[in-house]
């Protein structure tokens, strides 16, 4: 039984592949496009899907659709309709997009694929997320919440889970959006909405949550959990272009102005910046305002997460939680709701939001409409595109790239770790490329993290980005409770995926103080060895040689682009950063080396080869 799950047309377009109930390759199109959040049809990660399942689109059993394309637009001619005349923009572009691609998927699929239209189905985007969370969960019985900006019409979900079956119990409905709360607070704070919302995340804590009072004039809670917004502050139901309107800056003053450089008297002024404005005092009482409001808005957040989910294990009993939607990804409300519900286990798989929804549709199609028995556990996140060691070399040879080859994994790994603690920063692709937002040791750019100069040595050489954004540990998972706050650490499935932000424990501050975050927090991620040998080798040679079993991780890309993919887009990446080592598999490319190289090249008489 081959099932394929799409998602698309909105954000984070993606497909995922089971095959007799297994998930064998689970992609977003950006990793192959370059697109960064594409959300076109995803031809290049079906493409890879059936790859990797060895067949061809003749071979699949069903194609399924994350959403229902009628009710998402009929939610949206009824939103234009209910505020028009603001809303003219938003029907003309809405009938340009949805009367050319969005309304006719099916058809785009059928058309794609060469299958009949028989085989498509059609999941609910919300059931696509409960699902893509519960069934492939470790729990057999749990509860279920989603929460995200929008799907047809449907922004949250309380439901339950047993065996094979989802029960979806509560919703919540546009225009009232927890999510799009959120971003619209991304966009007044000068981020990218979709994008920018982990920003928001990493600037709270240089702020303190002074405006709190007047977030909750926007939202209010009711005892039940549900929640309602005060639309008179929004305008994101009428407008393309805007999702604060002015009452909402009368109330939070005016907006930060989207290119200006974020700082403040605790961030300081980071070198990569250039020489500090001669009124660098007066911007850092701006930004101060900029980080109380984010402050405020996440405290808001966490707020209404946490009672919506003490509700939810009032009203079912149960201990274990699955959460999923892109507010899943907020790490830190994760946290808190396992220290400050009832809940004792929580399962977010790492694409918590619509690019996890491919996952969902097909596990939804096999599980509960076809009534097949779970079979698959997520246990990792590495589900896409890997590369032999013939096709690294092959790349590295056309390209006269001069390399080293390591056959023996104890002396690549032992170079990795003596480069490490020589202070240098080095690209690490190994295996499959994860499934998610996040790299998790196989696309990842590593450092030494009880340098303390390494977060702005890492942002000088590579990420060009604010001050206020932490970097994250990989930490052995057998190790994590001795440096972080983390009770049962090897028994948290989002810990795997950095999605929790946990205490690091005040004793290792100083022992890790590029990870650790103003608030002396560390969005951790917990490494197995049998999930992934090689990366959890790497970090426990490091341990031996200093004691520390953690490394800086970040992603591999530079700012604004996709996390790399291919042995070119790592050595792209490589080539116009100040990495200073690139592993490749077995294969290891020097900059220094490599710069001399090009010298030679460069000093070479013409016509000579």
């Amino acid at each position: 039984m081959n099932i394929l799950g799409i998602s698309c047309y909105y954000h984070d377009a993606a497909a995922a592949l089971l095959q007799d109930g297994m998930l064998i390759a689970a992609s977003e199109e950006e990793r192959f496009s370059r697109i960064k959040h594409d959300f076109g049809f995803p031809h290049h990660a079906i493409k890879f899907c059936l790859e990797s399942g060895g067949i061809q689109a003749g071979d699949l059993d069903y194609v399924v659709f994350y959403e229902k394309p009628f009710r998402k637009f009929d939610r949206i001619l009824m939103s234009v309709l209910q505020t028009y005349p603001q809303s003219y923009k938003v029907f003309r572009e809405s009938m340009i997009t949805w009367m050319i691609d969005k309304l006719w998927v099916g058809s785009k699929i059928s058309a794609e694929l060469g299958i009949p239209t028989e085989k498509i189905l059609y999941s609910e985007h919300h059931m696509s997320h409960a699902a893509s969370a519960f069934l492939c969960s470790p729990f057999e019985e749990a509860a279920i919440m989603t929460v995200d900006g929008v799907g047809e019409w449907v922004t949250g979900t309380w439901g339950v889970g047993r065996g094979n079956q989802i029960d979806i119990r509560k919703q919540m409905m546009f225009p009232h959006s927890l999510g799009l709360l959120y971003s619209a607070f991304t966009a007044f704070l000068g981020f990218e909405v979709n994008e920018g919302e982990y920003k928001v995340m990493g600037m709270a804590p240089y702020g303190q949550p002074r405006y709190v009072e007047k977030v909750w004039k926007v939202i209010r809670q009711e005892s039940d959990g549900s929640f309602s917004l005060d639309m008179d502050y929004f305008c994101y139901q009428h407008s393309t272009e805007r999702t604060f309107n002015r009452k909402f800056e009368q109330l939070f003053g005016a907006p930060r102005p989207p290119k200006t450089l974020f700082f403040t008297a605790d961030s300081g002024f980071p070198t990569y910046f250039g020489d500090a404005p001669s009124n660098f005092n007066e911007l850092c009482k701006q930004n101060q305002h900029y980080a109380d409001i984010a402050a405020s808005i996440q405290q808001v957040t966490e707020e209404v997460l946490i009672c919506m989910a003490r509700q939810l294990q009032k009203e079912t009993g149960l201990t274990k939680l699955c959460i999923a939607g892109g507010v899943g990804l907020n790490s830190v409300a994760n946290h808190r709701i396992l220290r400050e519900t009832p809940f004792d286990d929580i399962f977010i798989q790492p694409a918590a939001g619509d690019g996890g929804g491919a996952l969902g549709a097909a596990l939804w199609a096999d599980n509960m409409l076809l009534g097949n028995k779970r079979r698959f556990r997520m246990d990792h996140a590495y589900w896409g595109r890997g590369y032999s060691d013939a096709e690294v070399q092959q790349f590295l040879t056309e390209n006269g790239i001069p390399y080293q080859r390591v056959e023996d994994d104890d002396k690549l790994l032992d170079l990795a770790v003596e480069r490490l603690q020589q202070g240098n920063v080095i690209g690490w692709f190994q295996g499959r490329f994860e499934w998610g937002p996040r790299a998790l040791g196989n696309r990842s750019i590593l450092a030494d993290a009880r340098n303390p100069n390494m977060k702005d040595i890492v942002n000088t050489k590579i990420k060009f980005r604010e001050p206020y954004r932490p970097f994250a540990p990989s930490v052995l998972a057998e190790r994590t409770e001795e440096f972080f706050e983390l009770p049962n650490a090897m028994e948290h499935y989002p810990a795997r995926y950095m999605l929790y932000v946990v205490p690091v424990r005040p004793s290792k501050h100083s022992v890790l103080p590029a990870i650790t975050h103003v608030d002396g927090t560390g969005r951790l991620q917990t490494v197995f060895e049998d999930a992934s040998p090689r990366y959890h080798g790497l970090i426990k040679r490091f341990s031996q040689a200093t004691g520390i079993p953690a490394v800086l991780n970040t992603s591999f890309n530079l700012k604004g682009e996709p996390i790399v993919n291919t042995p070119a887009n790592a050595f792209s990446t490589f080539s116009r950063s100040e990495m200073d080592m690139l592993f490749l598999g077995n294969f290891v490319v020097d900059k220094e080396r490599l710069q001399q190289n090009r010298q030679l090249v460069e000093a070479e008489p013409v016509g000579v080869k």
